[in-house]
């Protein structure tokens, strides 16, 4: 019987996973706003019925799919960072948003899922909140590290006069994801990681077309001037702009 039970569970792991693939390429050809189950349904050869018994709405699907481009982004961004000298924070930092930017670049209609306009109707799970924190923990891990081992340049300009719905902001912010900085320090890392991401975005979405040829070195560029914004230090063998 525990037998028998095992081989239907892995039939029906290995079901699962063939759906989600040709979710996968459907939503490159198509984009979320067109993916189908019962299209899911036919190229299978399976009636729309028996899909419906893996994923019961089009919305679980999108959802295994969002969880696992979250899942697939986070791996890359730790073991960019796990690949670094731990004691280099500002290499730390760059290793970490390069892997950002290649994984986009090698999957940019997954990217677009997580990153792009919004899916029409779709409301994401609490699920899929752990899996869309995986990178920002390792860019947030970055900067506590370094504020504790003091290698952080101090912020200029004073911490009180973030308003005070920001700093309040940039109070829970911190605590999520890089506990122990100041609210100044979480506050211009905010701004930082959604300059990377913003940055890719534009690339991937075709706001340089015509505009940024040597797009690689810009993205460096922009990074190292994000890094510092935060007051992360110059990748190590590299001197400070």
């Amino acid at each position: 019987m525990n037998r028998s039970r095992t081989v239907r569970e892995r039939v029906r792991a290995e079901i699962t996973r063939e759906i989600v693939e040709i979710a996968r390429r459907h939503l490159a050809a198509h984009g979320a706003a067109g993916l189908s189950l019962r299209a899911v349904a036919r190229e299978m050869g399976m009636v729309s019925s028996a899909v419906y018994r893996y994923f019961p709405s089009k919305d679980d699907l999108l959802t295994t799919l969002i969880i696992d481009g979250y899942d697939s982004l986070g791996r890359a961004v730790e073991r960019a960072d796990a690949d670094s000298d731990p004691a280099d924070h500002g290499g730390r930092w760059r290793a970490a948003c390069l892997a950002i930017r290649s994984w986009a670049l090698a999957n940019p209609h997954e990217y677009a899922l997580l990153y792009g306009s919004p899916v029409p109707g779709y409301r994401a799970p609490q699920d899929t909140v752990a899996p869309a924190m995986r990178a920002t923990l390792v860019l947030g891990g970055i900067v506590a590290d370094a504020h504790r081992a003091g290698a952080l340049t101090a912020p200029s300009g004073d911490p009180d006069a973030l308003p005070g719905g920001m700093r309040a902001d940039a109070a829970r912010i911190r605590e999520l994801v890089m506990p122990g900085v100041p609210e100044e320090v979480a506050a211009r890392a905010v701004t930082a990681v959604a300059g990377v991401y913003g940055w890719v975005s534009f690339e991937l979405f075709g706001q340089f077309q015509n505009a940024v040829e040597d797009r690689e070195a810009f993205f460096r560029h922009s990074v190292a001037t994000l890094g510092a914004l935060i007051g992360l230090p110059a990748p190590v063998g590299e001197s400070a702009a």
